[in-house]
């Protein structure tokens, strides 16, 4: 192959998933489609303007769609998660049939939808299923569909997302694990690599972030104007948590959470929740992947996102604070130059709901076998 894959990305968010496929050196995003304002603009200030069409997807028009190579994307999956209201009447749970007419238009040889785990088992995507079948919208497209764990494919988070390949050039299987947790003499046989861990990830990183603001800049894009272009150290922000908060943080060792908390430093609507949310107010650990990176990964009260390193001996030699922007973005597996729009709601949010990079990566590069 001397010629590039083109590619559209739909739903495209931030970019991660385009990320992970031009991480490849083999593809060119030609199309790509975002609602969001700061989304696309962090999109295009990674990819180019040219291509991003930033706006709802269902006013572009069916003339207006290129032949491609590939099509990939992930629907909103707010209705299908378990952090949302499961409402089969979401209209956000419909965009997915925008997904196929753009797949109908574009005509690809492969395309790749990506949701949250909890997809696999919901009425859009049995509807889904009925569509390859003989009469169907995509009849002609074998599909393969599957939960992948992003740890297993070398991203340092345990994220676990659906993933459904169709293609037209032959059934082609979800991609086999590259990564694994407890290495076995099996796994090495199979060239299986170890884990990336929060270390692998984060360590080196300044302890104490110089700032709690973005740079005061902005960038124009669309014609809006928009805070940014930030990268790096720029989205290394710390907060400013209350005395509480940090006799709280104080008392939580790595893998611990709210459990570890002295009585008289819960609230009530811990004291009287005695069993779940067990990740709530948790710290990380260091030589273990990070559990699913969320939009309000900067509010230990909203999962494991406290600083990994803690010493049962030495407070002084604990690092009491919730992870940054910039190291929930190296969670996300971003690469370390990654651009950045918004405030700083809006790019945590970006981070969040990105798919993480690698495991893009790990698809982009099995497809090329096939493709």
């Amino acid at each position: 192959m001397t010629e590039p894959l083109t590619m559209i990305d739909l739903f495209a968010g931030c970019g991660g998933m385009t990320a992970g496929f031009v991480r490849t050196g083999r593809y060119k995003p030609t199309m790509a489609v975002e609602w969001n304002l700061h989304a696309a603009a962090t999109y295009a200030a990674n990819f180019g303007e040219d291509h991003m069409r930033w706006g709802d997807i269902a006013e572009i028009k069916d003339s207006e769609i290129p032949r491609a190579d590939v099509v990939i994307g992930g629907p909103p999956c707010q209705g299908f998660s378990n952090l949302g209201s499961r409402d089969v009447n979401d209209p956000r749970n419909k965009l997915w049939k925008e997904y196929i007419r753009f797949v109908l238009r574009a005509q690809p040889k492969v395309f790749v939808i990506e949701n949250v785990d909890r997809f696999r088992s919901s009425s859009e995507f049995a509807l889904l299923l009925k569509e390859v079948e003989p009469g169907g919208l995509l009849e002609g497209y074998k599909l393969q569909h599957a939960h992948m764990l992003a740890a297993d494919y070398g991203v340092p988070q345990r994220r676990v997302r659906t993933i459904v390949i169709g293609s037209r050039v032959g059934t082609i299987p979800i991609p086999a694990q590259t990564h694994a947790r407890d290495l076995t003499l099996d796994d090495v046989d199979q060239e299986l690599q170890p884990w990336r861990t929060v270390r692998d990830a984060i360590d080196g990183l300044p302890k104490v972030p110089a700032t709690t603001d973005l740079p005061d800049s902005s960038e124009t894009f669309f014609g809006q104007v928009v805070p940014g272009i930030f990268k790096g150290l720029d989205i290394h922000l710390g907060r400013r948590p209350t005395s509480m908060s940090l006799e709280r943080y104080n008392h939580i060792p790595p893998g611990g959470g709210r459990f570890n908390l002295p009585d008289h430093l819960l609230p009530n609507c811990w004291r009287n929740k005695k069993s779940g949310t067990t990740d709530v107010m948790g710290r990380m650990v260091w030589d273990r992947p990070s559990l699913t990176i969320r939009t309000e990964f900067f509010k230990p009260e909203k999962g494991q996102y406290l600083h990994p390193q803690w010493d049962a001996d030495d407070a002084g030699k604990r690092v009491n604070r919730p992870i940054t922007h910039y190291e929930a973005a190296r969670l996300q597996d971003f690469p370390e130059d990654y651009r950045w729009c918004g405030s700083k709601i809006q790019i945590a949010r970006q981070i969040g709901n990105a798919v993480p990079v690698g495991l893009a990566a790990a698809i982009a590069r099995h497809l090329l076998k096939y493709l």
